[in-house]
Formats: structure tokens, sequence, C-alpha cells
């Protein structure tokens, strides 16, 4: 199995590669799926010159990315240009690798819940077993390195590839049980693009066990990183610039670049006197509108808790991108016993298809050809939002359904009679 992982992630790396070096590279980037004001590589190489030649990068309203980040990569770009292909294709291949880890310890604890639990003796087909642990860790695995979101994402040499890795390192220390890592690398995220701030109720609940005292440790614990990382930044820069050209402009959403999310053809039609109450309304529905129902729906079950959370940053952030999309998408096999009774597959795999195939027909029809307006881009961006969302609440009354069974068994009877549960 160990030859096998070297295989994925040296195949992994090489069709990177060649894609990076390839013609193709410079088309992948200006992709307004993939490439946006916030994770732009060009804005990074923008920022990078500004900072070599002594002015604050932060000063104008065109780099968004944390100094840490922007001064680490102004160095890579000034010193050893060449290696920077290669700096994002071992972060994409680290990604991948910590979210096979990561799978490897979830199923090995669910498994030492299900011997202590009780089910009923008709779901041994949808019961985990011992044999499904490497297996399902592959393809997590593969799921990520092959996927062509994520693939175009790391083509383009987009921040959100940074944003994968870290997010993974929580995903990692999560199921590890390590606060002090797991709360770093979500700390770092949210300083960086805001959203991630959610994953905390899952961390809450998996490192609590039911007690305030070490609820209030773990949230203590992810502020006090916070601001370490806050005053890390500033003495990087010399002033607090950067908290108004990140955070601040993820949230007053500034630039209306045309993306796959929802928010730019609303604002892009709003009036100003109405911009702050859907500016708020919009955030709130990224953020905590279905942080308190969720979290107590899934109170025993955190990881599926990120797992939806995560998913649901990705459709309605202000600036999302495919490869934010690829980054949950991976986390489906790690679902695999839910798939029995997900009844949209179908319906989903056709939103998805359509809708990527004809994003760049219309962009095209709108931006050159003149033949079609805005209203044309955003239904179709529309409709792949709405294919995700059909995605996450199948999976969500999915795993339901397979509790409710595992728990009362596949069979009801009525008067008497046996009837058989209809799943699709």
């Amino acid at each position: 199995m160990r030859k096998k992982l070297v295989l994925y992630l040296f195949l992994a790396a090489v069709l990177r590669y060649f894609l990076i070096i390839s013609k193709f590279s410079r088309i992948i980037r200006n992709r307004v799926e993939i490439s946006t004001p916030l994770n732009s590589f060009k804005r990074v190489q923008e920022g990078a010159y500004l900072y070599k030649h002594g002015i604050n990068p932060y000063s104008g309203d065109l780099v968004h990315e944390v100094p840490t980040i922007l001064l680490g990569l102004s160095w890579v770009l000034n010193n050893c240009e060449c290696l920077l292909p290669f700096l994002f294709i071992a972060l994409d291949l680290l990604t991948a690798f910590f979210l096979y880890e990561m799978t490897k310890m979830v199923l090995r604890s669910q498994l030492d819940q299900a011997r202590k639990a009780k089910y009923a003796p008709d779901t041994e087909d949808i019961q985990l077993k011992t044999d499904d642990v490497e297996p399902l860790s592959h393809y997590v695995m593969m799921a990520y390195l092959f996927n062509p979101f994520s693939v175009a994402s790391c083509v383009a040499q987009t921040t959100t590839v940074f944003s994968n890795f870290f997010l993974s390192l929580y995903f990692f220390f999560l199921a590890k049980k390590q606060i002090t890592p797991c709360m770093l690398f979500l700390a770092i995220e949210t300083m960086r693009s805001m959203y991630p701030v959610v994953l905390l109720a899952p961390a809450v609940l998996q490192f609590s066990e039911n007690s305030l005292a070490k609820a209030i440790k773990v949230v203590n614990a992810f502020l006090a990183l916070c601001g370490i990382l806050s005053f890390l930044h500033y003495s990087m820069i010399g002033n607090w610039s950067f908290f108004d050209s990140t955070l601040g402009f993820i949230f007053h959403y500034r630039d209306l670049q045309p993306n796959i999310g929802v928010f730019w053809y609303f604002f892009t039609e709003m009036f100003e006197h109405f911009r702050t109450m859907f500016l708020v309304t919009f955030q709130m529905n990224a953020t905590i509108l279905y942080l308190v129902p969720l979290s107590i729906k899934l109170r025993k079950d955190p990881m599926m808790l990120a797992t939806i959370l995560l998913a649901l940053i990705a459709i309605f952030r202000s600036y999302p991108c495919v490869g934010d999309i690829a980054f949950y998408l991976a986390f489906l096999p790690l679902w695999k016993k839910c798939w029995k009774f997900m009844a949209q597959n179908f319906i989903v795999f056709c939103f998805f298809l359509v809708t990527v195939l004809v994003m760049p027909t219309l962009w095209h029809l709108w931006i050159y050809a003149g033949s079609a307006n805005a209203n044309f881009y955003f239904g179709i961006t529309l409709g792949f939002c709405t294919g995700q969302i059909f995605l996450v609440t199948d999976l969500l009354f999915a795993h339901v359904k397979r509790e409710f069974c595992l728990k009362n068994g596949q069979k009801l009877f009525i008067d008497g009679k046996e009837a058989k549960i209809i799943l699709e």
C-alpha cells in the first residue's frame, strides 16, 4: 500500500509540473473560476514588488494576502523564483498526505466507537469494517490529488493551495486530538480568510468532552493564537493596514470581479443604501446562520460537522474558487458508508458536469463576443452553487438516515408485518 501511496504522489506531482510549464498555465491562471482577487498569484507578485521597493503593499486595494505568506513568497520570488512551482506542488502533495493520515485516524476512531455500540443485526452492510480503513484513506487522497479543481488551483499557483494546506493540518491535528497545533493552523487560516472561524465549533466539540472548562480552554487558545499572529504581522509591516486589506476586504466585499459565488451579481445590482443590510445578511449566511443548528444536530460527530461547515464555507464565501471546492470534495470518500442513503447523486453529477462545461462558454460570450450579458454567467454559477447545496444536504440527510438504521435496523414492522425502509 505504501508503494501505491508513493505512486499516486509521484503521478500527481508530474501532472502538476507539466501543466505548470505548459502553454495552458497562463490560460488557467486567468480564469475567474480559479483566480480571485483574494488568491491571485499576480497580486502576490505585485505585493512582492512593492515590498521590495520599500512601499507598503497594503496602502492600496490590490494585495490581500497576510504578511507572513506575502513576505515568504516575496523572498522566494526575489531569490529563487525557479523553485516556486515546486513549492506549490509540494504543498499540494503534503495536503493530500495529511488528509490521508487524518482519514485513517478518523476511521479507526469510528471503529473503536462501533465496537462499543450495539447496532441492529441487519446493518452489517452499512457498518464500518477494519478492511475499509486503508482503501478509504487512499480514496480521500486520490480525490484531492486528481481532482481537476485542485490541479487547476495548483497550476495557477493560487494561494488557495496554502489555505488547503493549513486546513489539512487543522483536520490532521483535530483527528489526532492535539489542541495547540490544531488551534494554531485554524488561527492562521482564520486570519487569512475569515470564514474558517466557524470550524472552531467542531474543535470545541472534539476537545471539550462535554466539559465547559475544556471548551473555554479551547476558545482561549484560539483567541490567544490569533492575537499572537496579529502582532507578528504588525511587526513585519510596521502598521495595522493589513487588517483592512485582508479581513476587512473580505467582509466589505470591495472588489466586484465575477466569480463562481453569489456575492458579485447581487452587489453589482444593489442600490448603495441597501448595501450594508445585504452585506451583513450575506456574511451571516456564510458564517453563523447554520452554525448553531448543525452543531446541535451533529454534536456527537464533530468530523461530519466540520465537513458540512467546510462545504458551506466554500459555497457561500465572498470570493470562492474551485480550489475551495476541491478540498471539501476530497472528504466524500470518508463518508462512503453514507452513500447508500444518498438519493441525488445523478442530479448533483449532472449539475457539476453541465455547469463546469458551460461556464467558460458563457464567459466568452459575455466578455469577448458581446452576445450575452452578466445574467447568463450568473445563471450558470447559481446552478453550480445549487448543485453543491444538493450535495451537502444529501450527505447530511444520508448521515442521519444511516445513524437511524444502525440503531433501529433497516426493516420496520407495521401491524406485525415486515416493511422495508425505502432508502432511495
